[in-house]
């Protein structure tokens, strides 16, 4: 059997269960998880390998990639400025960032931003990518694009650009790069073992991806300008491209935040338990409702799936992820099956991180596995 470490409450042993059975398949490498219930840890378990060789265990500091779970915590940095006043996310982009209303872009609001639909949800061709690494040329080419669909009107994932435009509004508002915003005033201050990017010092108990099976997309046959090929070759990713120097040094705040399942979920509870945690306060109720007016709901132009979207988060869409409650709940996940949920009602966090991605565009067999035990436990 799989050797699991951590504590998991007695109620919750269908969980400890799935991870192991999935460990000793080999479906999990190496996979982290936590159950925050209103400030008592009811599962923080991890188990498995960091390498393909089996050689280097999984450990409590084991951080990973964590792809668009990233994004939760760049959404919670938007809210943050929102909370203080410094940010209205009804206003248009362009009244923080002038350069942006370029190209017919003076009406995109932020809030348009936050939800996948400004129209901007890539770099225009050529682009590799190395070109998301020079935040000043990447976020000055997004601003003067023209859009690739009327904003406002549809979802297009905004894949690996979401943290350059969210984040080039918190460092036009803040003076700090995201990076340094989410340091300084989100992990530091709630001790969270979570970067945006990796210090090289902790390249060492970095656990490297595993990449999935290719994505289930015929590019040839959505055509050259579709949104879906526009954004996934604006620019083309490889999984592997998370395990180099040059990605790891990066602020992209849309997909190379590193962690695991307890500093994802101690920064994310902060939604989950109404805005304060251990006298530390990021948001207020008010704020955090932000997250629930639902801006679009519909089949997205980039993934091609139906998502329910808030401001900043997923909301629940039973035909989408069944096991999710339709309820006050918002979530979102990373490519390979990361996955982060914040249920207000029970004040109850779960984060899933991992190394070996699985097949599949927003959660994954192993992510629905255990979010299913946990909420058959739960009600």
């Amino acid at each position: 059997m799989a050797d699991i470490h951590g504590r998991c409450d007695g109620r919750f042993e269908a969980v400890r269960g799935a991870l192991a059975r999935n460990l000793d398949s080999g479906a999990e490498l190496g996979a982290s998880l936590v159950v925050d219930m209103d400030g008592e840890t009811v599962i923080d378990m991890w188990g498995g390998f960091c390498d393909q060789a089996r050689a280097i265990p999984w450990s409590e500091q084991t951080i990973t990639n964590v792809w668009s779970s990233t994004k939760t915590v760049t959404s919670l940095a938007a809210l943050m400025l929102a909370d203080r006043g410094e940010l209205d996310v009804d206003a248009p982009v362009a009244a923080y960032w002038p350069e942006f209303a370029a190209n017919g872009k003076q009406d995109v609001l932020v809030r348009h931003l936050m939800s996948y639909s400004s129209g901007v949800s890539g770099l225009d061709q050529p682009a590799v990518t190395e070109d998301l690494y020079d935040w000043q040329k990447a976020t000055s080419r997004m601003a003067a694009q023209a859009p690739w669909w009327e904003p406002g009107t549809a979802s297009g994932y905004h894949a690996l650009n979401y943290g350059h435009l969210v984040g080039e509004l918190v460092r036009r508002i803040s003076g700090k790069t995201l990076k340094r915003f989410v340091a300084e005033e989100i992990a530091g201050p709630l001790g969270a073992d979570f970067q945006i990017g990796a210090a090289e010092s902790d390249w060492a108990r970095i656990s490297d991806v595993v990449p999935p099976p290719p994505l289930p997309f015929d590019l040839e046959a959505l055509g050259l300008d579709s949104p879906a090929v526009k954004t996934l070759t604006g620019p083309p990713v490889e999984a592997g491209v998370a395990n180099t120097p040059g990605w790891r040094l990066a602020d992209i705040g849309a997909a190379n935040g590193h962690g695991n399942a307890r500093s994802v979920a101690r920064i994310m509870s902060v939604v989950s338990r109404g805005g304060e945690i251990d006298g530390i306060r990021l948001l207020s109720p008010g704020t955090i409702d932000l997250i629930f007016r639902e801006q679009l709901n519909g089949t997205d132009l980039v993934l091609g799936v139906p998502l329910r979207l808030g401001i900043g988060y997923g909301l629940p869409r039973l035909d989408l992820l069944p096991w999710i409650p339709d309820e006050k709940i918002c979530f979102w996940g990373g490519w390979g099956g990361s996955m982060i949920i914040m249920d207000t009602g029970r004040r109850m966090t779960i984060s899933y991180m991992m190394n070996k991605m699985a097949p599949g565009i927003v959660g994954s067999e192993r992510s629905a596995t255990y979010g299913q035990a946990i909420y058959d436990a739960v009600t």
